[in-house]
Parts: structure tokens; sequence; C-alpha cells
């Protein structure tokens, strides 16, 4: 309600904070705490890429018209008048109303546009190259992820550098911290990509689920329980190893606000990897953070103690699922000791009280 105070009358920006808040209601309420200046820029920023999200994900459309539009959308950017009617529910009001962010963008500082812009056309072209290419390899893997969230942090911080309130986190340890957003979403997503109609789309790589089964599709079925779980702690091994950029990029904003932008989203990553590991629900439904633990995340995570506290909280939980018969057991525990190790040399733990988690 405070923040609706702030929100300027115009149409377009009445449309824009709206669909924020519609399409990811946390994300809405972090930009919304955001200062004044940064607030609008950041906004017409992540409604930018959810639109670009949206293209990428409507498998009814195309390939060649999706790669074109991909390519291209950065362009549109300046187009007050381009839509194009896709996706589904709020998604498909955005696109087919996009014009009032087209309109949001063009009021913004030409700094802030350009660095829009920028990353709209890097990440559209890095879509545009896995609709047609498969994620084969690891590195494959996480090419893709830098286009979806590796670049999302990277145009974050020209956003928060433009505004000249952070300058000192470098790019390398952004794309960390939105490599290890993208992978728990990755994660996640198995069994809502794998039944998408007309036709699949995935993102978990060849080189890791090939051990385990001939077809990705099998982890659906219960006689493949086993190596579902299997795999997916495999992936979530995986995802562990950007944890020590991600806490070292944190602890180098200066910003309170700034930082708590930042760090809510990854703090919800650990605790989403937690819940994952050794979870067979993830092949049957939604898996997802309760509700009242998410609030308690929002509420405490204030300075860079509160993130070692609630890293520390959530890999203990997670290593206290580790199975000893896992085949990747050891490489688990070995990343985990590394980042207690981390959480424990800060110093922060001794003033720490524990989330309730269960």
């Amino acid at each position: 309600m405070h923040a609706k105070k702030h929100i300027p009358s115009e149409p377009h920006w009445v449309f824009c904070y709206t669909m924020l808040h519609k399409i990811s209601r946390s994300f809405s309420l972090l930009i919304q705490e955001l200062h004044t200046d940064l607030r609008g820029p950041v906004c017409v920023y992540y409604l930018v890429l959810r639109a670009l999200d949206t293209v990428e994900d409507d498998t009814s459309i195309a390939t060649d018209v999706k790669i074109h539009i991909l390519m291209d959308f950065y362009r549109h950017l300046h187009d007050t008048e381009w839509h194009f009617s896709c996706g589904t529910n709020d998604h498909k009001v955005l696109m087919d109303d996009f014009h009032h962010v087209s309109t949001a963008f063009l009021e913004l500082g030409r700094s802030y546009q350009e660095a829009i812009e920028d990353i709209t056309r890097r990440m559209g072209a890095g879509m545009a190259k896995f609709i047609c290419n498969e994620v084969e390899t690891i590195d494959d893997y996480n090419e893709y992820c830098y286009y979806v969230s590796g670049l999302v942090g990277s145009g974050l911080l020209n956003l928060f550098r433009t505004s000249g309130r952070e300058y000192l986190a470098p790019d390398t340890l952004s794309n960390s911290m939105g490599l290890f957003l993208q992978k728990p979403h990755v994660i996640t997503g198995y069994l809502e990509d794998i039944n998408r109609i007309p036709e699949s789309h995935m993102f978990w790589p060849r080189q890791i689920w090939s051990k385990y089964v001939n077809k990705l599709e099998d982890f659906k079925y219960e006689e493949n329980s086993i190596k579902a779980v299997q795999c997916l702690n495999d992936m979530v091994t995986d995802a562990l190893i950007h944890v020590e950029d991600c806490l070292k990029c944190m602890s180098l904003f200066q910003d309170p606000v700034i930082f708590r932008v930042c760090a809510i989203p990854q703090i919800m990553a650990i605790g989403t990897l937690a819940l994952c590991y050794n979870n067979i629900q993830l092949f049957r439904g939604v898996v997802k953070m309760r509700d009242g633990l998410a609030a308690k995340v929002y509420d405490r995570t204030k300075t860079m103690s509160d993130v070692y506290g609630a890293f520390y909280d959530f890999s203990c939980t997670l290593k206290s699922k580790i199975n000893d018969n896992d085949p990747n057991a050891c490489k688990t525990k070995e990343r985990l000791e590394a980042i207690l190790k981390i959480c424990q040399n800060s110093g922060s733990l001794n003033k720490w009280k524990s989330y309730i988690i269960v």
C-alpha cells in the first residue's frame, strides 16, 4: 500500500507496475523498495525481459518466427505501437499491451535505455541460439543460463552503476548470481517443461541426465524414481558451485536497499535447492518454498550477516538429506562443506537466530 502511493499516475506506468505485481509478486515488492530514480528503470527492465522470456517459452510459435522476434526484440523497445500476441494469462496481457512498456521505456534517461537495450539484444540472440540447439553439455547449460539470467545480473549492475549508487561488483560475480538464480528455476521447471504443449522445451543438460536414463521424459515414470532423484541431486550439486562467487558479490554491495533486492532472491535460490534435493515430488507436481518461510527470508534479510546465516541454515538442511549411496554424495558434501566454512568464517553465526525449517 505504501509503494502504491509512489506509482506515477500515467496509464503506461500504472500498467507497468500492475503487470509487475501480477507476473511476480515477490520481485514486485523488492523493486518497489528501490530508490525513486531506480524503481522505474528496473520495473521496465524486468517487464522487457519477462516479455522476451514469454516469446521463448511459447512453443506454439513457429521456430523461424520466434527466432526473428527474439533477435529483433530490442528494436521494438522504440516502437510504441508494436505488440505480439503470445503466452497465456497475465503474460498474454503483457504482450498484447506491450506498447505501455515501450512508452515507459522511452521516458527513461538515455543511459538507462542503453543498458536495457544492450541486455535485451544479447539475451534475445542467446535465446535464439538455443531454440535450434539442445543443451548437450554442462558448458551449454552454463551458456544458456548466462544468456537468460547471468545477463540479467550484469544488466542490473549497469543500472545500479548508472544511478551512481553501486560500482564495485564485477560482471564475473554478477554472472554467478544469475546462474545461481536460473538453475533452481530450470530444476523445478522439469515437469511443466517436459509436459509443454505442443512440444517439450527442456534445459536439463544431456551430459548429466544421460548418466541415468535414455530419455529425459523417463524421469516422469515411477519405475525410474531412484534414477530420477539421483539425477536431481546431480543437478542441485552442479548449482552449488556458484555459491562462493554469489557470497563474494553480495558482500561488495554498499547500498542497503540494492543489497536486499539482490540478496533475497539468492537466499530463496539456496532454499529452493535444499527443498528440491532428494525430493521425488519434483517429478510429480509443484515444489516451492512455503509462504511463511519465504516471508521470514524477506523480513530478516537486511545485512550480509543475515545472508551468511541463511545460507548456513539451508546448507545444513541440504547436507542432512544426503544419502551416502547417492552417486554424487561426496561431491555434494564437499561443496556444502566449502559453503558452511565460508559462513562460519564470516563470524556472523554467533548472533544468528536460525530459521525454523521443516
